[in-house]
């Protein structure tokens, strides 16, 4: 099993609106589709989606087909922010102090990792030994990844990621067998 970690497209950026609502840029779309022409993944996987429009349209153009929507793959919920200048020192800020609001309105970063890890949990679960892709976001995977590996969040690695981009979570780096791992450091 291996869980394949999706990060959406290239937005439309739009200052005005929070980047939850950011839709994915049309003129962008060939990169997906130079993704799917790469797919990592094996045809039998099983998807699943965030459901911000931007990872939404994503693995409709990845799967060629809607995919199922799971409400806690959502990006880290930074409230009704519209615009960060300052994004990358941020979202360390968030990194660096997990229990605490790096903005406010921000969700602490830990409950992000909480979320999304029982999200994930739920869905292996429910889909044992199965190869799993999932469409979402970058700070979300990031967490995500160090919570299977039981490593420390890579933010090198959170910052290069592209748009698209996938972290691959082979079952022999993941902490424990089976789905025990998700619930290990689980907050």
């Amino acid at each position: 099993m291996a869980l394949y970690l999706v990060r959406h497209g290239r937005p439309i950026l739009d200052p005005a609106v929070p980047a939850s609502t950011w839709v994915l840029d049309p003129e962008h779309e060939h990169l997906v589709a130079d993704l799917a022409g790469r797919a990592l993944w094996p045809d039998d996987a099983v998807w699943f989606t965030s459901p911000e429009p931007k990872a939404a349209r994503t693995a409709f153009l990845l799967a060629g087909r809607e995919v199922p929507v799971v409400e806690n793959l959502r990006e880290h919920d930074r409230g009704s922010t519209v615009w960060v200048p300052d994004f990358v020192d941020a979202v360390r800020e968030a990194f660096a102090s997990p229990y605490s609001e790096a903005r406010q309105g921000w969700e602490p970063i830990i409950r992000t990792r909480s979320r999304v890890v029982a999200a994930v949990g739920k869905i292996c679960a429910e889909h044992p030994g199965r190869d799993v892709v999932l469409v979402g976001h970058g700070t979300a995977w990031t967490l995500l990844a160090a919570a299977l590996t039981g490593t420390e969040p890579d933010l090198e690695r959170w910052r290069t990621l592209a748009m698209p981009d996938v972290i691959t979570v082979e079952k022999a780096t993941l902490l424990e067998p089976g789905v025990a791992w998700l619930n290990r450091g689980h907050v």
